[in-house]
């Protein structure tokens, strides 16, 4: 994807702050020397340093110019790398789930959710493509769908796995109906009842639920909240246990926002090749990155075709229009034969929609304005948590995504949290979802994929005073 000129000028200033090479108050060259430097406009110069303001990294000060107003001794700590126990003991989170989502209404601040407010969406956009999709498809739509999905839908996804290093065909991609149903073939394709499941600990609550479904057997593995599931782990558990498939996202994972580096994917994918194990990648938050370019997935390094890519635009585009996509490498039959046998189709007129999106550049264009709003509300975020919220509490620092971890000190109860917050109309997601076994009952995860409003602020404020209240 091309960069303006103006976010190139900004990402070099931006990382020069956030590795406090430019430290909080230092003072940024001047407008003139901007455009003398990079022979840029006036207009492109201003622009990007209105990024940064944005991102809240730099300040203006009237008639003395522009400074570093990031202070990283304001932001909470990171977390450590989980420790779940070895073994596949687990525990019923049905009860909580139901619990936490049952009393989810329009009235509450949802802060437990792990999908964009529909203000940040572009519904109207979206409503005139539908019109578009509706006079162009067969029958207005009303026909069934070919069982791989719309042909012009995957074609769009396999042009744009360039991006992260992959070069998948157009026969390579089944649509579903979202990510779960992507990975819930998935694990159909590569299990039976009573295999091992080896996953990243914590993990996805609705990806924990439909394991226990499918009568899987858990295995929770250390995980770290910045480089995901720990290498070292994973190689022991393999070379121990009887693991029949693992369950990862590599990007951005939900609920720690982690991200794996490109040499751990890569060492990932040597590990599943020799012990011939199949990796089932979640990759639904991939394209919500902050940094410059795409991450690569495990399915970039993928030669063996037993990497299982997931994915789909329900955190990005449209989360009721349900399309996802599946690549499964040496299992694509399988999983075709599975969506022939359980959903004959799936909707036509959504996935032509999201196809038009795709292939016109609106979908690039709205994603990058959902990564600078979610990238700045991530930073909002952090630093109301360390100004607010009790005294070593601790959050993971996401480069991409919509959701972050907290921890709270040891005593304190995200469970006991959540019950003190409803009764303000604050809804939060207690740690104790992520997770099969007892452990993480002080930690919670948040979505900050809303609109930053002075409610929003007050809110988290509030939350984090409750937070003082509990043990």
């Amino acid at each position: 994807m091309k960069e303006y000129r103006y976010q190139q000028i900004a990402e070099v200033f931006e990382q020069q702050i956030l590795t406090e090479t430019l430290q909080t108050g230092n003072k940024l060259p001047s407008l003139r020397m901007i455009c003398t430097e990079n022979e840029v406009s006036l207009s492109t110069a201003l622009k990007a340093y209105y990024t940064l303001e944005s991102k809240f990294l730099i300040e203006s000060r009237p008639k003395s110019g522009y400074f570093v107003s990031y202070a990283p001794k304001r932001f909470p700590g990171i977390p450590q790398i989980s420790k779940p126990a070895q073994s596949v003991k687990s525990e019923d989170i049905d009860d909580l789930v139901k619990k936490v989502y049952h009393k989810y209404n329009t009235d509450h601040t949802a802060l437990s959710l792990a999908i964009p407010a529909h203000e940040l969406l572009p519904i109207a956009k979206l409503n005139k493509e539908l019109i578009l999709a509706s006079r162009s498809l067969r029958d207005c739509g009303s026909h069934y769908e070919q069982v791989e999905g719309n042909e012009r839908l995957r074609r769009q996804i396999a042009r744009r796995s360039s991006a992260m290093g992959a070069q998948l065909r157009i026969q390579d991609i089944v649509i579903t109906a979202g990510c779960v149903e992507a990975i819930s073939y998935a694990l159909r394709a590569t299990t039976v009842r009573g295999d091992q499941l080896a996953v990243e600990s914590p993990v996805s609550f609705g990806m924990l639920q439909l394991a226990q479904d499918l009568g899987l057997n858990i295995v929770e593995l250390p995980t770290h909240p910045q480089t995901g599931i720990d290498i070292e782990a994973l190689k022991h558990a393999l070379e121990t246990q009887h693991i029949k498939a693992c369950l990862l996202i590599s990007n951005f994972s939900n609920p720690l926002g982690s991200c794996m580096p490109d040499e751990h994917k890569r060492e990932v994918v040597r590990l599943i090749e020799m012990h011939q194990v199949p990796l089932i990648e979640n990759d639904v938050n991939g394209d919500v990155y902050f940094g410059a370019l795409r991450p690569t997935c495990c399915k970039s390094y993928d030669q063996s075709g037993l990497v299982l890519w997931c994915g789909s635009v329900s955190k990005t585009l449209a989360p009721g229009y349900r399309v996802g996509w599946i690549a499964a490498g040496k299992f694509t039959d399988k999983v075709i034969n599975m969506k022939r046998t359980h959903a004959i189709a799936g909707t036509s007129i959504t996935q032509e929609v999201t196809a038009g999106f795709l292939e016109t550049g609106r979908y690039e264009h709205h994603l990058r304005k959902l990564r600078q709003t979610l990238h700045t509300n991530s930073l909002q975020f952090a630093r109301t948590i360390g100004d607010y919220f009790p005294e070593g509490t601790l959050a993971s620092r996401p480069q991409g995504g919509s959701v972050l971890w907290v921890e709270l000190p040891q005593n304190r109860s995200s469970l006991k949290l959540y019950e003190k917050a409803i009764q303000q109309n604050i809804i939060i997601a207690p740690g104790g979802m992520f997770t099969l076994q007892k452990q993480f009952d002080n930690c919670l995860r948040l979505n900050y994929g809303l609109t930053w409003t002075g409610k929003l602020e007050n809110n988290l404020k509030l939350l984090g005073r409750l937070a003082m209240t509990i043990k």
